[in-house]
């Protein structure tokens, strides 16, 4: 860890310290699993409203 990087962590100086920098990491990462779950919500909502949609024979 750098000099700076240290005493912005000790509030010395103004910056994003080491811990904002992991949480905003993991949280981007958390961001884009969620948008990929998301469009695959969409996708299935999708094909089961087309499947709603279908003339069904009863057989």
């Amino acid at each position: 860890m750098s000099l700076v990087q240290h005493e912005i962590d000790a509030g010395q100086r103004p910056g994003t310290t080491t811990e904002e920098s992991a949480q905003l990491k993991a949280l981007k990462k958390e961001n884009a699993e969620l948008k990929r779950a998301n469009d695959i919500l969409k996708a299935a909502a999708s094909f089961f409203a087309a499947e709603l949609d279908r003339p069904h024979t009863r057989s």
